[in-house]
């Protein structure tokens, strides 16, 4: 090969050739072995199955030769533990070329083979931030030996990490291992498509930023293979679940389908409708078993005349094999999304990349088409951290001293290596940390308290390894094989005749339940299950996402085919808005029942709208994407008092008490400072502020 492989070792560049089969690598993988090799940081960007963990094992497998890297040298981390099982096979067989190993360490590796783990560490550990989280804070993991050798770490389908909590998690894991292996860790980020990759980049360096080489490989950057006109995307609307399982098992028979849903209730409800219709079905969702995803999975990728249903666990670069065609179930949450799932088809040569999107209400035709819109024009989101994270500090303090069970009272912060928020900027969490007993205090060292033993204690501290609070569920038998986890408000609720369940697209009778182990025993049934969970967080569409709706509602259209079912959708909603958009700025519509402020400016947006001007909102208030409700007694002389100037005072909008208890770890910060990271969290000033500036026009309609 002449594309860059100079640079790998010999071995592994012949078996690329003879092994793989390989003339050539792409684009992305040439790129990246001469700054991988020589230990820069990077984020190596590609579409899905663009082949980026070739791009960067490859030369970290090349490196870990030239300089004789031995013992644990690279860390391999994914987001799911399904992907970490799936990526396996192919980087035990790359790193056998060489003569080394790699090993998997999650929640379901048995405890024999972690015990394997640790008497001979493998020279590539695949694992998640949760279970290296354990494995710090582990009596029975001698850490400082296990990671002395650490070299580098990967950190695959980054920018899942980066967008939330477990980002914030990811990055103060990284700089303990960096102190513990006591010399700089190469960072190398994997990512599809994102709105701001080298902000990205800058992100995963953590306290290195600035002081070690980086650069954003992505070398087919400049010619999407997703641009407008090499795809086939079409939008129809079909009105009802019944409706949609019609048309999928209609359509494209004798191909491979992946139906992506964005509720698990809605997986259920689609995957028994395709069934009743003699549909080979396979679910896939997080309230399913590991053994029953897994079984879907596999069956899925050796079939050909079926259909998997899933939520987003199958957007990531999970292998199901080759698929024919797309669906999409309403609107995917974001332009980054929908570019992960459209990138699952056209891999075969001569073969499109496309999506069908079945909207199931009416004004999902306008939030498809305003996302289409973004996306032909190149948009897609921008990844940022969320602000803030107090109750990570907090939980890593607390991680900190079962890791070295005591921490000098003023030196704890050397730890994360000066990275922001886990620096001296977060003495007030550590003060309450002592002050209510999570830490207690012998002089000027520092180790876990009462109160700490009492509210995480629990399995040997498990319950802080993860930063993410999951809803009580009830694990759902048949026999002795587990099906998955069910909302628990479904075994409580009055019911006449049988308690039925819908769980993995089948139908349950409930016979016994054990309310001590949250355990629930289960029959099949013809029919008639119920399918619910409960979910948290915040909600609601982005500020460019309901502007784009906006658009289209005032008749920008995406250049992708409408049906003619989605054509007169989409004119009934234009007609319908009429008084709602104007294109120079807000409006204010009032027809002596309901006043609204039509800012299309999103959810976060608009809560922080209403928390400023909270005197002229109504008191039935419920902020949404699109509008604010006010007062019906509202006067032009009332707006004009209450908005001038208040683009300089903007509040931050409440936080709803009940919500807290989402919040992981919240519990271990001062309830002010616990309120004061979600309400900046739900908060977009910069959309509030742009909303305010705009002109609003009046318009009452007569009762």
């Amino acid at each position: 090969m002449t594309d860059g492989s100079d640079d790998l070792h010999p071995t592994l560049a012949h078996h690329i050739v003879n092994t793989l089969g390989w003339r050539s690598m792409r684009p992305l993988q040439s790129a990246a072995v001469r700054p991988l090799v020589t230990g820069d940081d990077a984020l190596l960007l590609a579409p899905t199955a663009g082949g980026k963990t070739e791009a960067a094992c490859f030369p970290l497998l090349s490196a870990m030769e030239r300089h004789r890297w031995t013992g644990l040298s690279v860390v391999y981390v994914c987001p799911l533990k399904a992907l970490l099982n799936n990526l396996l096979p192919r980087l035990e067989s790359y790193a056998s070329w060489l003569g080394r190993r790699a090993a998997l360490w999650h929640g379901d590796t048995t405890s024999s083979a972690r015990r394997g783990i640790l008497r001979e560490p493998p020279d590539i550990l695949l694992t998640t931030p949760e279970s290296l989280e354990a494995m710090l804070v582990s009596a029975n993991v001698d850490h400082k030996r296990v990671f002395a050798d650490l070299r580098a770490v990967v950190v695959d389908e980054v920018h899942a990490f980066a967008g939330d909590d477990r980002g914030w998690h990811l990055l103060a894991v990284l700089e303990r291992l960096t102190r513990i292996a006591g010399r700089p860790v190469q960072r190398v980020g994997l990512s599809a498509t994102v709105g701001n990759p080298h902000d990205l980049l800058t992100w995963l360096q953590g306290s290195g930023r600035g002081s070690r080489p980086a650069q954003v490989v992505a070398p087919e950057a400049d010619s999407p293979p997703t641009a407008p006109a090499s795809v086939d995307i079409e939008v129809d609307y079909v009105g009802s679940v019944s409706n949609a399982a019609t048309i999928i098992a209609t359509l494209h028979q004798g191909r491979k389908r992946l139906v992506f849903c964005d509720s698990r209730q809605l997986v259920e409800e689609l995957g028994a409708a395709l069934r009743s219709r003699g549909v080979t079905t396979f679910l896939s969702h997080a309230s399913l078993s590991a053994d029953e995803r897994h079984r879907a999975e596999q069956a899925f990728a050796e079939a050909r005349d079926c259909v998997i249903v899933s939520t987003s666990t199958l957007e990531l670069g999970i292998d199901v094999g080759d698929l024919d065609r797309v669906i999409q179930i309403n609107t995917p949450r974001s332009v980054a999304s929908f570019l992960q799932r459209l990138g699952r088809t056209g891999r075969r040569p001569g073969t499109t990349r496309n999506c069908l999107f079945l909207a199931i209400r009416r004004d999902e035709v306008v939030w498809t088409s305003a996302l289409l819109l973004l996306w032909s024009r190149g948009y897609v989101e921008p990844v940022t951290a969320p602000p803030e994270p107090r109750h990570i500090v907090a939980q890593q303090l607390l991680a900190l001293c079962l890791q070295e069970n005591r921490i000098g009272a003023r030196l704890w912060d050397r730890e994360w290596n000066g990275l922001t928020p886990f620096d001296r900027s977060a003495e007030p969490v550590l003060g309450h940390l002592t002050d209510n007993g999570f830490l207690d205090r012998d002089g000027e060292l520092l180790f876990i308290g009462p109160t700490a033993e009492q509210r995480f204690g629990r399995r040997h501290f498990m319950d802080m390894t993860a930063v993410f609070t999951a809803p009580p569920q009830f694990t759902v038998f048949h026999g002795r094989r587990e099906i998955g986890r069910t909302d628990p408000a479904l075994l409580t609720e009055k019911v006449e005749g049988p308690r039925l369940l819908l769980l993995a697209g089948r139908s349950w009778q409930v016979g016994w339940i054990d309310w001590k182990r949250r355990r629930c025993f289960v029959e099949e049934a013809d029919r008639g299950g119920k399918a619910r969970w409960h979910t948290s967080g915040i909600g609601g569409a982005s500020f460019d996402l309901t502007r784009a709706a906006r658009e289209v509602l005032l008749g920008e259209r995406p250049p992708v085919t409408l049906t003619r079912r989605a054509e007169r959708a989409l004119a009934d909603e234009r007609e319908d808005a009429g008084s709602r958009v104007y294109p120079g700025g807000t409006v204010i519509t009032s027809d002596g029942v309901d006043t609204r402020w039509w800012t299309w400016a999103g959810y976060r947006a608009n809560a922080t709208l209403a928390a400023t001007l909270s005197d002229l909102l109504d008191e039935r208030q419920r902020v949404d994407d699109a509008s604010i409700r006010l007062r019906n007694d509202l006067s032009r002389e009332m707006w004009r008092v209450a908005t001038t100037g208040a683009s300089g005072r903007l509040v931050l909008p409440e936080v709803d008490e009940q919500a807290l208890t989402g919040l992981k770890f919240g519990e271990a910060l001062p309830t002010r400072l616990a309120v004061a990271t979600l309400a900046t969290r739900i908060a977009d000033v910069q959309g509030a502020t742009r909303t305010l500036a705009e002109p609003v026009r009046h318009h009452v309609r007569p009762r």
